[in-house]
């Protein structure tokens, strides 16, 4: 395609979204580079966000863009060629194996502790918060690990398992507030020290392992924020190793990003560039993996909330990048603040959501409710 042909396509397209290129309004286009039009006929996403890093274009409010252009579903309208590679590692291949496993902790969660220290809340709680009642995102994410607690109906004494623990916010929480002891596996290994150093004092217990050679049982079993870096080829066994290590009485709660869309392929530039291997599931994947192994009990979507938890990301990214620009570089802030504007987007047009699910291995007798 000629870059005119490709300049005028991309034109429409954004015109369409009531995107203009050099306008007036926030979230509108400025190009600084005109060889942005073919990076984007030829790349999609990949182009569109290497483009950005590379700062061939601006824009005031990014978020407000990928609301635009994702509610009037632009990505479908570009499929390049040279993404086919993509595409068919994604739908052939395992990239989440045993061995593969261990390059998100390396290249996203071993990023800097301090950095995401002054990104996130006092505990380091890198998930969604819960901002139904609560107008910081501290608050929002104290109600949203409140609200796994009541969900899971823990009781002083309980064990709790935590696939995906991250820096161990629900693991202190719990143990703080409902006095369960608890066990917390990652593959990040800056995550296990920093919490072990942090909460030496509680009944946590944090490991550097692959939730696949989990086997003991627990009480209950949470999952926040990992399921996304299983993959569709290990669905099955990730709810395998969940239905193992949970009592048979006992609760099972998958807290999860998921597209609209059964088997859609992850996002090439999310993936070069934050979270390799990554893979998003549908409720429809959720529901056949976890079939014949458990109940689904509840399910509760506040994918809208995503949107303020990245926002009060940014801002407190924005607010502590002096102190990082050295090290870090101006490509690199460039690339993380596409990273958390594009996906805050994201969740405002519900291009994508966040979901809770309360399972139970036999169902819960007379019924499962809600606190």
């Amino acid at each position: 395609m000629s870059a005119k042909k490709s300049e005028s396509l991309i034109r429409n397209l954004l015109e369409s979204a009531g995107v203009d290129i050099n306008g007036s309004n926030p979230w509108d286009m400025h190009v600084h580079d005109s060889r942005v039009y073919d990076r984007i006929v030829a790349q999609a996403n990949l182009g569109l966000g290497e483009s950005y890093m590379e700062g061939w274009w601006e824009c005031a409010h990014l978020d407000q863009f990928f609301d635009r252009i994702l509610c009037a579903n632009l990505q479908s309208k570009i499929n390049p060629v040279r993404l086919f590679g993509h595409y068919l590692r994604v739908q052939l291949f395992n990239r989440q194996t045993t061995r593969r496993a261990w390059q998100v902790g390396q290249a996203h969660y071993d990023l800097n502790n301090d950095f995401y220290a002054a990104m996130l809340d006092s505990r380091m709680t890198y998930t969604c918060g819960f901002w139904r009642d609560a107008p910081t995102l501290e608050q929002a994410q104290e109600a949203k690990l409140d609200l796994i607690c009541r969900k899971l109906q823990l009781e002083p004494g309980m064990r709790l398992l935590d696939i995906g623990c991250g820096w161990g916010s629900l693991m202190s929480y719990a143990a703080e507030k409902y006095g369960v002891e608890c066990v917390g596996v990652t593959v990040s290994k800056a995550q296990v020290e920093w919490a072990q150093q942090r909460y030496r004092k509680l009944p946590l217990i944090f490991r550097l392992q692959d939730y696949r050679d989990l086997n003991e049982r627990f009480e209950r079993v949470v999952s926040v924020g990992m399921f996304e870096h299983v993959g569709r080829k290990n669905y099955a066994t990730f709810f395998d190793v969940a239905q193992r290590c949970l009592a048979t009485d006992g609760l099972f709660l998958l807290h999860t990003i998921g597209k609209n869309k059964r088997n859609s392929t992850p996002d090439p530039w999310i993936d070069r560039y934050i979270f390799p291997n990554g893979e998003l599931p549908s409720v429809e994947q959720i529901g056949e993996a976890s079939g014949g192994k458990f109940v689904i009990e509840d399910l509760h979507n506040f994918g809208a909330d995503y949107d303020k938890t990245l926002m009060a990301w940014h801002a407190n990214f924005t607010n502590a990048w002096p102190q990082f620009q050295t090290k870090l570089g101006d490509t690199f802030e460039r690339m993380w603040r596409y990273y958390l504007l594009s996906c805050a987007g994201a969740f405002r047009a519900r291009d994508i959501q966040l979901w809770q699910l309360v399972l139970s291995p036999r169902g819960v007798r007379d019924g499962y409710q809600r606190v």
